[in-house]
């Protein structure tokens, strides 16, 4: 959850706390207590949704069409049109991580709890996400002021390229050994 608290501006603190809360066996029993509504994963009360693949492939395809676009501005030197589309881009992501965070991450931590492996593999993919997305939040955070100064442009090219290599491969990974593991409970 660090990574929704930096990309939405929130106290760090209050994570940890958050996951210690859940973590607990008190935690724990309650939820498996507390039957699970007809197509949600157990112990919570989130159901399936067959359209979020789909939806997060979306975002996905968003997402890189963006990524060129600002390519594309940057080739054309205009700096300013880089910024305005990395806020796009930021948004576009936010919203994205978040679905991802709620909808998939929480259904599936629940509904792959039985499936040693495919609960470790999901638990990896999230870390991992984690991490990507507090190299790319500190990219965004490091060029938003670009269209009003110029001398980031140096290194500016370098750091996009190498965002966008990470969001192809994490896009390519999601979408061939994640989202298969979404199925209905």
């Amino acid at each position: 959850m660090f990574l929704l608290d930096k990309l939405f501006g929130r106290f760090r603190a209050a994570a940890p706390a958050a996951v210690a809360a859940s973590d607990s066996p008190e935690a724990s029993d309650h939820a498996s207590a507390v039957p699970a509504p007809r197509g949600a994963a157990p112990g919570t009360q989130i159901r399936h949704d067959p359209a979020l693949i789909s939806t997060l492939k979306q975002d996905h395809a968003a997402l890189l069409k963006i990524h060129s676009a600002i390519a594309a501005a940057l080739d054309a030197g205009r700096l300013d049109a880089v910024r305005d589309r990395l806020d796009e881009f930021r948004s576009a992501l936010m919203d994205h991580l978040l679905k991802e965070n709620v909808r998939l991450y929480v259904y599936l931590e629940h509904f792959l709890r039985q499936d040693e492996v495919s609960h470790r593999l999901m638990r990896e993919f999230r870390h991992e996400m984690d991490d990507i997305g507090r190299v790319v939040v500190d990219f965004l955070g490091k060029y938003k002021d670009l269209g009003q100064r110029p001398e980031l442009a140096r290194t500016f090219r370098q750091d996009f390229t190498a965002i966008g290599t990470a969001l192809v491969n994490r896009i390519r990974r999601e979408e061939e050994l994640l989202y298969p593991m979404y199925l209905p409970a």
